[in-house]
C-alpha cells in the first residue's frame, strides 16, 4: 500500500486508550527506540495486547527503510495522467478485467453483500500490489511499531501497532510476516487497526488472513461499505461514492485513478 494516512484515523479510543497513553518520548532517530519500547509495552498491555503481542515488539527492530520511505513520497504529487502511467493502469484495467472474468460468482456475492462493485475491489487490488504479486518486504510489526515511536505522526500510528500486536495475539499474523514499508499487510495493504476492525473470514475457515485472496478481497468490501459505501451509486467524481474512496486513500491521483480505472473493468 501506498500512503493513507487519513483514510482511517481511528480514535485511540478505539482501542480503549486515551492520548493521555502516550507517555514515552517519541524520537526522529534509532536512538531511544529500545527505552520507548518499553514504556510502550505498558500502553499495548492497558490496551489489551497479550503475551504473543507483548513478545511480537520486544523483537520489533528499528525500521531504517520505512523511515526513508517516509521521508520520500513523491508519487502523489503528480498529475493524474502521470500517475497512472507510472502505476501502469492500462496493465491493471487489462488484468482486472480477465481477473473479473475468472472470479465472476465471487465477485457478484460480494457486491450483493456490500454493494461494492467489482471494478473498484479489483483496481485497488491491482494498485495495490499487482493482484498479490508483490505484498511487500518489510516486517509489518517492525514497521508499523517504528512508525509510532517517530515523532511525525505518531499519534496516527498508534492505533494501528496495538492493532498489529492484536493481530499477533490472534494468529492472523506473526511477529515476521511481511508487508509494506509502512506496515500495510496482504492484498490490498490494511493498515493493522484497519484490519483488525473490518477483517472478514470470507472463507469461514475460523481465521481472517489478509493474505488469502478472498478474505482481503471481502475485507476491502465491507471497509468501503462501513466507511459509507452506497449500494447502486456511482463512483466517479461528482458521484456519491467517490468521497468514500478518500477514506481507502488521501491523495485525490488515487482517488481518481481508481474511479477511472474501475469503471473501465465493470465496463
Amino acid at each position: 500500500m501506498k500512503l493513507r494516512y487519513v483514510l482511517a484515523a481511528l480514535s485511540l479510543a478505539t482501542f480503549g486508550f486515551s492520548s493521555a497513553a502516550l507517555a514515552a518520548s517519541c524520537g526522529n532517530t534509532a536512538t531511544g527506540f529500545e527505552i520507548w519500547k518499553q514504556d510502550f509495552a505498558r500502553t499495548a498491555k492497558r490496551a489489551g495486547v497479550k503475551r504473543a503481542g507483548l513478545a511480537a515488539l520486544g523483537q520489533a527492530r528499528y525500521a531504517n527503510r520505512t523511515i526513508a520511505a517516509d521521508r520520500n513520497q513523491k508519487s502523489f504529487r503528480y498529475s493524474l495522467d502521470k500517475f497512472m502511467a507510472i502505476r501502469g493502469a492500462n496493465t491493471i484495467v487489462a488484468q482486472g478485467r480477465r481477473h473479473k472474468a475468472r472470479n465472476a460468482t465471487f465477485y457478484a456475492a460480494l457486491e450483493q453483500t456490500y454493494g461494492v462493485p467489482a471494478g473498484i475491489l479489483i483496481s485497488i487490488h491491482g494498485m495495490e500490489t499487482a493482484f498479490g504479486n508483490y505484498m511487500g518486504d518489510s516486517d509489518v510489526v517492525s514497521a508499523i511499531v517504528t512508525l509510532t515511536y517517530d515523532c511525525r505522526r505518531s499519534e496516527f500510528f498508534e492505533p494501528h501497532a496495538i492493532g498489529a500486536l492484536k493481530l499477533v495475539d490472534q494468529g492472523a499474523i506473526s511477529p515476521s510476516t511481511k508487508g509494506a514499508k509502512h506496515g500495510e499487510l496482504g492484498h490490498t495493504q490494511f493498515l493493522p487497526g484497519n484490519a483488525l476492525r473490518f477483517g472478514v473470514d470470507w472463507d469461514g475457515n475460523g481465521r481472517v488472513d489478509f493474505y488469502s485472496f478472498q478474505d482481503a478481497l471481502a475485507s476491502t468490501a465491507h471497509f468501503l461499505r462501513k466507511k459509507g459505501w452506497r449500494p447502486g451509486k456511482g463512483y466517479q467524481e461528482g458521484e456519491p461514492n467517490f468521497k468514500v474512496l478518500k477514506e481507502w486513500n488521501a491523495a485525490t491521483v488515487y482517488q481518481q485513478s481508481l474511479a477511472l480505472m474501475g469503471r473501465r473493468i465493470d465496463g
